[in-house]
C-alpha cells in the first residue's frame, strides 16, 4: 500500500528543548516495528517506536548523568539493546535500553586512562545506566562513527582532533588534528580503511586507518563543512582476497554485556599490501555539504592511495583543471612519491597554483625529476599561498571572530599542552602543524571536487546516499531528493 505522502506517520512537538539527533536500530527494524533513539538540546534520550506508537523511554531525564545537549547517538553495531550517547561537555555515554538511569547522579570508577581519554565504570549495587563513561579530548565531542564491522569507534572533537578506538578494549587506535578548528562530522568508508573529516578548517580530510596518517586534504567549501558521507553504491573496490585488521583482540570480558558481535564476514577489515597485492582498480566516491550551502562531490582514486606507483601520462593531462582563483593551500605528495609538474619550460614565473581532483603534485621531486627548479617555485608558491590565505581571511573576517572562537589561534594553551604532552609551560597550538598528526597543505595532495554546487539557501545538515538517489536537508527544514544520473525517482501523486 503506497504511502500517504501528505501525512507524517508520526508527529511530536517538544517544549523547552529540540531534537538534535537520532539514529535508527536496524537490527531491530521490521513492517511493523522500529527503534527509534532521539537526543535533545538539554540532554535527555528518548526511545520512540514511530510505528507502534508505544509508550516511550526517556533516558537522563533529571539530566543526573549530564546536561550539556546531545550531539550524536548511534545504536552500537550488532546490539539491539545497547546505544552510545555523546554530549557537548566531551562525555561518551553507554546505555542498555533495558536498564533504568537511577534517582541520583551516577558514581564511576576509573577503568581506563590514556592520552586525552579516560572511560570510568558506574558504581552502583544494581546494574544501571550509563553502563560506561568516555572523557574524550577537550571541548564538546561533535560526532562519533563506528566502523563497518563495529570494531572500531571514531570521535571528532571541537579541540580538533579526530581519535580512533577500539571500542570493546578501549584502546587509542590513532589520531588526526585539523588543520585548524574543531572537526564537525566523520565517517568511515564501507570498507574501513579510510576515514573522512571535516570541521571548522572548510577543509574534507582523509585519514588512513592501517597507515594512521593524513593520505589527502580536499579544498572546496567556503565555510565549515557540516557532513561528510561515503557513497557506497558507486565506490568500487576490486579486492585482493582480505584478511582480518584488528587492532587488538585482548577484549575485556567485562565490558560486552551482552552484545553480539557484528558479522565479521560481511564487513571485514582487510589489510592491503599495496605493492605486492594491489588491486586493479580503486575509486572511492564520497560527498560533503557544509554552511555555505555546497555540495561538494569527490573521488578518491589509486593515485592517491597509491602515490608510489608511476602516474600515466594520459591521466596527468586529463585530470588536472588549472584554478581560477588561488586556494588557500595546494598539495603535493609525500616525499620520494614520483612527481609530476604541471609547469611549462621556458616560464620564469609559475603559473597559477594546480589543483586536481585526485592527482598528487610533488612539492619534493626525486632524482629523475626533469623539472626540480620548478617544484621548488611551486613549493615555495605553496607555502606563501597556506600561511598569507590564513592571515588574509582572519583580517577579512575580523568581524566575525566571536564565532570563530574555536579556531587554532584561539585554543587554550593548558588544553593544547595536554593534548600535545609538552611541558606546562604556555606553548603555541600550533606546534602539531608538519608534523604526521597534521601535514602541512603541501605536504599531501589536494584534492579537487569533481562537482561542487550550491543547493540550498540556509547552511547544509544532512547528507544520505541512497542507491536511486541523494537526500540533502538545510537548516531552514527543507528535505530535498535528487535523483541520481540515469535514474527516475517517482512518487505517486
Amino acid at each position: 500500500q503506497a504511502a500517504d505522502l501528505s501525512k507524517p506517520i508520526d508527529k511530536r512537538i517538544y517544549k523547552g528543548t529540540q531534537p538534535t539527533c537520532h539514529d535508527f536500530n536496524h537490527l531491530t527494524a521490521t513492517a511493523e516495528s522500529v527503534s527509534l533513539l532521539v537526543g535533545f538540546s538539554a540532554g535527555q534520550v528518548q526511545l520512540i517506536d514511530p510505528i507502534k506508537k508505544e509508550t516511550s523511554k526517556l533516558f537522563n531525564e533529571e539530566r543526573l548523568i549530564d546536561k550539556s545537549r546531545v550531539t550524536c547517538v548511534k545504536w552500537v553495531p550488532g546490539s539491539e539493546s545497547l546505544f552510545l550517547v555523546a554530549h557537548s561537555s566531551g562525555n561518551m555515554y553507554l546505555y542498555n535500553v533495558e536498564h533504568t538511569c537511577g534517582t541520583t547522579a551516577p558514581h564511576y570508577q576509573l577503568l581506563k586512562q590514556g592520552e586525552s581519554f579516560a572511560v570510568h565504570t558506574c558504581k552502583s549495587k544494581s546494574t544501571r545506566n550509563p553502563l560506561l563513561k568516555w572523557t574524550v579530548g577537550e571541548g564538546a565531542l561533535n560526532e562519533f562513527a563506528f566502523s563497518p564491522d563495529g570494531k572500531f569507534l571514531a570521535c571528532v572533537s571541537q579541540d580538533g582532533f579526530l581519535r580512533v578506538f577500539n571500542f570493546d578494549s578501549v584502546e587509542l587506535h590513532g589520531t588526526m588534528k585539523s588543520y585548524f578548528g574543531g572537526l564537525l562530522c566523520v565517517c568511515w568508508s564501507p570498507d574501513g580503511k579510510y576515514i573522512v573529516t571535516g570541521g571548522e578548517d572548510d577543509l574534507v580530510t582523509v585519514w588512513s586507518f592501517v597507515d594512521c596518517r593524513v593520505i589527502a586534504r580536499g579544498h572546496g567549501h567556503k565555510s565549515w563543512v557540516s557532513v561528510v558521507a561515503f557513497d557506497p553504491y558507486t565506490t568500487s573496490v576490486e579486492e585482493s582476497d582480505p584478511m582480518e585488521f584488528s587492532g587488538s583482540d585482548e577484549d575485556f570480558q567485562d565490558l560486552h554485556f551482552g552484545r553480539d558481535r557484528a558479522n565479521s564476514t560481511q564487513s571485514r577489515l582487510s589489510k592491503r599490501n599495496s605493492t605486492d597485492s594491489r588491486p586493479v582498480s580503486v575509486t572511492y566516491r564520497f560527498g560533503s555539504v557544509g554552511q555555505d550551502t555546497q555540495l561538494c562531490l569527490w573521488d578518491l582514486t589509486e593515485d592517491i592511495l597509491f602515490p608510489h606507483q608511476p602516474l600515466s601520462r594520459a591521466r596527468t593531462h586529463t585530470n588536472v583543471m588549472n584554478a581560477t582563483s588561488p586556494p588557500a593551500g595546494s598539495g603535493g605528495t609525500n616525499p620520494g612519491s614520483n612527481g609530476n609538474s604541471i609547469t611549462t619550460p621556458g616560464n620564469s614565473v609559475p603559473p597559477p597554483l594546480p589543483r586536481s581532483n585526485s592527482l598528487p603534485h610533488s612539492a619534493v621531486s626525486n632524482a629523475g625529476s626533469k623539472s626540480s627548479v620548478m617544484d621548488g617555485a611551486i613549493a615555495s608558491g605553496v607555502s606563501k599561498f597556506a600561511t598569507l590565505s590564513l592571515h588574509d581571511r582572519k583580517e577579512r573576517h575580523h568581524e566575525k571572530d566571536h564565532k570563530r572562537n574555536h579556531s587554532m589561534g584561539h585554543i587554550s594553551s593548558k588544553s593544547s599542552d595536554k593534548l600535545n604532552l609538552v611541558t606546562k609551560t604556555k606553548t603555541d597550538p600550533a606546534k602539531t602543524l608538519g608534523t604526521p598528526l597534521c601535514p602541512r597543505m603541501e605536504d599531501v595532495p589536494l584534492l579537487e571536487p569533481l562537482i561542487c554546487k550550491k543547493i540550498a539557501h540556509e547552511r547544509l545538515t544532512v547528507l544520505i546516499f541512497l542507491e536511486d538517489c541523494i537526500v540533502t536537508a538545510c537548516q531552514e527544514g527543507f528535505i530535498c531528493t535528487w535523483a541520481r544520473p540515469g535514474k527516475v525517482v517517482s512518487f505517486n501523486p
